[in-house]
């Protein structure tokens, strides 16, 4: 799919987390997958965000990883809708769910062609189990199936433990949970250091700084600028400028939050190299999705981590993993 119907899936999301009045699920699965084409089973994990949207209704919002198939390492980024009830006086949540995902496939094919990275769009059904202690602890059961679209589908079985960010009033889901009134963000400026990984074989991993300004521009959304520098490696040699719109919330008496953010990468790689019609084509513009979370440890000082995907054209796609201090003025 092209660039409107990305524009079109991010502005639903905005749409629902927007919603004041609900609170927010954290989960980790692990588990298996399975393909038929060849018939083939591998590991499989997921980082889950499940909000509800009343008694019966909820969406989440996840990062799959679909392990190594034969030939292919794939993970997406999901979107799912959610219709459920409860029971054993909502200490038992049981639901089904229908999205869809965005997928990167790191191919390496047979005969020792070159590695390539591989994006699309797929679909995903979902259901799931989740039983609720006494505590805001949670255990959960899941199986989805995935439509690869031009990719292979995959049908997994995980399960996990998760965390409810807010108090409910009660066990359970909570369907009324806390209202955030302002903006998660003012004004932050965050130093980062981490490490850049390329995502096909050979010798990709260098250090990558970078030097953030985030600004709140409403209740649940932040816009980013950002100068990477993503290092030097037999791979790449980048760096450039990124813009990104994030959604964001804070939870825990507002001592943390969490955000998912897309934008635009304007990227010089000395690595890319080449000409066309006249013109060096090292620069380049791409896109990035990310996901944050920080930790308030003053009043105006905070700790960030985030982890980037860059999402290239001339397989060379990356994961950047980001830590740093931020001050919020």
């Amino acid at each position: 799919m092209n660039g409107v119907t990305r524009v079109f899936v991010l502005s639903a999301l905005l749409v629902l987390l927007a919603r004041p009045v609900l609170a927010g699920e954290l989960s980790v699965l692990g588990g298996y997958g399975w393909t038929n084409n060849p018939v083939e089973k591998t590991y499989a994990w997921q980082v889950q965000y499940m909000e509800g949207l009343g008694e019966h209704f909820a969406y989440s919002l996840s990062y799959l990883n679909q392990g190594h198939f034969t030939g292919h390492h794939r993970d997406a980024d999901a979107a799912n809708l959610w219709v459920r009830t409860n029971l054993l006086d909502k200490h038992l949540s049981l639901g089904v769910g229908a999205g869809g995902l965005f997928y990167y496939d790191t191919i390496h094919p047979a005969g020792g062609a070159p590695a390539q990275d591989f994006h699309g769009w797929g679909t995903m059904v979902s259901a799931a189990a989740t039983y609720y202690t006494d505590s805001r602890v949670f255990f959960q059961v899941q199986g989805y199936w995935v439509r690869g679209g031009q990719s292979f589908n995959t049908l997994s079985a995980l399960g996990g433990i998760g965390y409810q960010l807010d108090a409910p009033p009660s066990p359970g889901p909570d369907v009324k949970g806390t209202r955030q009134v302002e903006r998660t963000t003012n004004n932050e400026l965050t130093v980062f250091g981490g490490e850049t990984v390329v995502n096909i074989p050979g010798n990709g991993r260098s250090p990558a700084v970078a030097l953030e300004y985030r600004r709140g521009i409403w209740r649940y959304l932040e816009w980013t600028a950002r100068g990477l520098y993503e290092g030097r490696s037999d791979l790449i040699d980048r760096y450039g400028l990124t813009s990104q719109l994030w959604l964001a919330k804070e939870f825990l008496d507002d001592r943390i939050s969490l955000g998912a953010g897309f934008g635009g990468y304007f990227a010089v790689d000395q690595r890319r190299g080449g000409h066309e019609q006249g013109r060096n084509t090292n620069a380049f513009f791409c896109e990035v999705a990310s996901m944050t979370g920080s930790l308030r440890v003053s009043e105006n000082w905070l700790l960030r981590a985030t982890w980037d995907r860059i999402i290239t054209n001339y397989n060379r796609d990356s994961d950047i993993f980001l830590g740093g201090v931020g001050y919020r003025f």
